[in-house]
């Protein structure tokens, strides 16, 4: 077993440059690779002390193992993040294998073996703080690069002071990129809302508070809708947006949420600037919210605008508040086929495919 020598020049470097991964966090991947080249290591990752989840910055070369690593939920029995996270919270900047485990723990624990199997063995991990969140950059060695030693501490701990201080920096930037985009949005009195990628509300303009109402608005720092179907359509949105990578398209179709008393309110859903989407703030995208137009007002503008006959204008108004052919059917007191006919009229004649760029349409009228 040959332990590697960690340059101490090329960790600094790349130390250096970590000002631009905080105004652009899709370079996490290239800074966490050249840390890789600088101390003779196989791959590395991001991890949060107390939420661990599979849409991380790492190395390519971890792919593999952090699929098995969620998987088969190695992350709820991890010996050394359950060792290693007391020692980070009591002080330590540095903490590597030889401070939580005996060579015949190692070869007895489950994670170790899976890390054996994709040709992993040691690691180190420098804390950091975002915020009030401990984090931690794990770097992984193989067999062959062999274990980091007590005296690779005092250069790795270096790194930590630089990656407090860039997640300190990037949520500022994340937070500035989110108000501008908001705030812009207030000066035309269009409501949107920011949210991570657990839907948690980050931020909310004042055109949004003043449209909130007892069917939609912010509870427990999560939208609220009360009209099912709209709680159907964000339930999914956020899903998908807690399933998939921060640079995954996001889900386009608009929705509406038809409230009790008021005109319903159709949300779009609109990609966040990327400094906001850093593993820190975890910004994942902007919720716009529009005032449909009262029906009267609405079958008019339709009528007008694509030509429509008065019955198609009534079928498409009740559309645009989110009610399925099937409920317009029978509001119109018609057969469910003759809704079915006009609505492929009123396709054609809006020049849209389905309900969902139909909504989105008559949200602009």
């Amino acid at each position: 077993m040959t332990t590697s020598v960690i340059e101490r020049r090329r960790l600094n470097d790349a130390a250096d440059r970590l000002g631009d991964v905080a105004l652009d966090p899709s370079r996490w991947p290239d800074f966490l690779s050249d840390i890789c080249e600088s101390v003779a290591a196989t791959g590395a990752v991001l991890f949060q002390s107390d939420v661990r989840t599979p849409d991380v910055p790492r190395t390519p070369s971890l792919d593999e193992f952090l699929k098995v690593y969620f998987q088969s939920s190695l992350n709820a029995e991890d010996v050394r993040a359950a060792r290693g996270v007391p020692k980070l919270l009591a002080g330590a900047a540095v903490v590597i294998d030889q401070d939580l485990v005996t060579p015949e723990e190692m070869r007895a624990d489950p994670m170790y073996n899976e890390l054996l199997a994709h040709n992993f063995q040691w690691f180190a991990v420098v804390g950091f703080w975002a915020g009030r969140a401990l984090w931690g950059l794990s770097i992984q060695r193989t067999t062959a690069d062999g274990p980091f030693e007590e005296s690779d501490k005092q250069a790795l701990a270096l790194l930590s002071d630089r990656l407090t201080e860039v997640s300190t920096l990037s949520t500022a930037v994340g937070r500035i990129a989110l108000s501008s985009a908001t705030n812009a949005m207030d000066l035309v009195n269009q409501a949107a809302i920011a949210v991570d990628r657990f839907g948690f509300v980050l931020t909310a303009n004042a055109a949004a508070l003043t449209l909130f109402d007892d069917d939609l608005h912010i509870r427990s720092r999560r939208l609220f809708v009360a009209d099912p179907r709209a709680k159907n359509a964000l339930q999914i949105l956020l899903d998908h947006m807690r399933t998939t990578p921060d640079t995954a398209p996001l889900r386009r179709e608009p929705f509406a949420v038809r409230r009790r008393e008021k005109a319903p309110v159709v949300v779009r859903v609109l990609p966040v600037h990327p400094a906001a989407r850093s593993p820190f703030l975890g910004a994942r995208a902007l919720l716009t919210f529009s005032c449909a137009e009262t029906k009267a007002a609405l079958d008019s503008s339709l009528v007008k605008a694509f030509g429509l006959t008065p019955a198609e204008a009534r079928l498409a108004a009740l559309i645009a508040e989110g009610r399925s052919p099937g409920e317009a059917a029978e509001k119109l007191g018609v057969a469910y086929a003759t809704v079915r006919n006009q609505l492929k009229a009123v396709f054609a004649k809006t020049d849209t495919r389905r309900q969902s760029e139909l909504v989105a349409l008559l949200a602009r009228l």
